[in-house]
């Protein structure tokens, strides 16, 4: 047995699911070849992986937090497991999640909430909350007695965890959690494998506690893959490369341009917040960068057409979650049973209040009554794409709309905001506000869900206890990851 593989089995041993309800399921995942893991990019590497990216192992679940896949388990494997597991890396069991995505606290899990070990008594984030917890997890439990935490190398359970970002559901765990977490382009990182909540929106995420960890994981899974329908081909990937290598070539990149969106400056910010951001700026500006403020009008329609959007795709993919084929069935079906009647019944039991919100949301929208809507999102998704990557000093690979774009003196090479409006908020906090208002939790997106319409790569920094996040222009991943190695703590 590897000596990789044995220190595996002594960090799994002392996993502690129950105090912070971070892992659905526990089950070591091994790699490939694991006597040789040690000598593979990721080959000393642990990671939890979120439970709707579905295993093919019989000690781990495909359950995407829902009672309607409570016993679901699958007959194949995520494209993202097979990678890592050929470049070494160990999963150590599955992570809890906001029921098939849908939430921004983790408080909608059928297996129960997902606690904080950062900031004990605050909500880690969703939907990938499980994820967040998990890379930020201490082993030793005097870690967590003040709300600090997550800490240095070698402090969690795992080393880095997968999650999916659907409008800021990578993004925001790694705020609340404390550590990064980073939503690459879309169709960089296959989809295969992935149980679809909105799938023009749905990306795999990596949450770690260092850049170096999100860079190595993104180099394994950066990858074509024929089964995903979305992944980018291959000579786009080298269209983006060549696009990259000319900037870097032209010294473009020696002195950066940093825009701020004048629509992220809202009233609904904590002094925290706006402390941390400016601090951050003023790194930027002391490192001999330059920061400009830029006006994106498409932002404040970007919140309603990402929801319209999103339960509607959420509406369509979830249908076929019916308990006729698997998962939960309420009861055993008879010859005089009506099919709808049955149906109906199943998922009135096993789906919970919020993906309930959502579908009914997503049918209403998809009904011929209110097409329109549907519509009129997507017109507002291409024209924020467009007017974004106008801002972008690169060229979108896709697009090509270098004759687009702005005048020279408000062109960037970044984008820069924050991650959540607040510092994470206590569970009782979080809740009241939820009763007082259902569309609170919703409007807490606002930062995250422009660059998940555009599908541009974005990482969500830790900094002095606030996540702060940087956009890029779409395929420039990899600069996005340098930028934010310059502003960690």
């Amino acid at each position: 047995m590897s000596r990789t593989l044995i220190r595996c089995i002594r960090q799994y041993s002392q996993l502690q699911p129950d105090r912070f309800n971070a892992l659905i399921s526990q089950g070591l995942i091994e790699p490939i070849e694991a006597a040789e893991s040690r000598l593979q990019p990721l080959g000393n590497l642990t990671y939890a992986c979120k439970d709707n990216i579905v295993t093919k192992n019989s000690d781990t679940t495909d359950t995407a937090a829902s009672h309607a896949l409570y016993n679901y388990k699958s007959p194949f494997e995520a494209t993202v497991v097979k990678l890592l597991a050929q470049a070494g890396a160990t999963c150590i069991g599955k992570a809890n999640l906001d029921e098939f995505g849908m939430g921004s606290a983790n408080r909608n899990s059928y297996f129960g909430p997902v606690r904080n070990p950062f900031a004990p008594g605050t909500v880690p984030g969703g939907s990938s909350g499980g994820s967040g917890a998990a890379v930020a997890i201490p082993k030793d439990d005097g870690d967590v007695s003040g709300g600090g935490g997550g800490g240095g190398s070698g402090s969690a359970i795992c080393d880095f965890a997968l999650g999916t970002d659907t409008g800021g559901s990578v993004r925001l765990p790694g705020a609340y959690c404390n550590v990064f977490g980073f939503k690459p382009t879309y169709g960089r990182v296959s989809r295969w494998g992935v149980i679809a909540y909105a799938q023009t929106l749905d990306t795999v995420g990596v949450l770690a506690r260092d850049v170096n960890t999100v860079r190595k994981v993104f180099d394994v899974l950066d990858l074509h893959d024929a089964k995903d329908p979305t992944s980018l081909p291959d000579d786009v990937r080298h269209t983006i490369e060549m696009e990259m290598e000319t900037t870097t070539q032209r010294g473009k990149r020696e002195k950066l341009v940093i825009g701020v969106p004048l629509q992220f400056i809202i009233k609904g910010l904590t002094p925290q917040v706006r402390q941390v951001w400016e601090d951050v700026l003023n790194r930027f500006v002391e490192m001999g960068h330059e920061i400009k403020t830029v006006s994106i009008a498409s932002i404040c329609k970007s919140l309603p057409a990402y929801y319209t959007l999103a339960t509607s795709e959420a509406a369509s993919n979830l249908a076929r979650f019916d308990g006729t084929r698997y998962g939960y069935t309420a009861r055993t079906p008879n010859a005089n049973d009506h099919p709808m009647e049955l149906i109906f019944e199943n998922r009135t039991k096993s789906l919970g209040d919020e993906v309930q919100k959502r579908i009914i949301l997503g049918n209403y929208t998809l009904s011929s009554d209110s097409a329109a809507y549907y519509m009129k999102a997507n017109q507002v998704r291409e024209k924020l794409t467009r007017e974004l990557s106008s801002f972008f000093r690169n060229e979108h690979p896709l697009l090509k709309d270098g004759d687009s774009k702005q005048s020279d003196e408000k062109l960037c090479d970044l984008l820069i905001a924050p991650t959540a409006m607040s510092a994470p908020p206590t569970v009782e906090e979080y809740e009241s506000s939820d009763k007082e208002n259902i569309l609170s939790g919703y409007i807490n997106d606002v930062f995250t869900v422009p660059a998940s319409l555009a599908g541009l790569p974005t990482i969500s920094v830790p900094f002095n206890g606030v996540g702060i996040q940087l956009m890029g222009q779409f395929g420039d991943d990899r600069f996005v990851l340098d930028a934010a190695e310059m502003i960690k703590n």
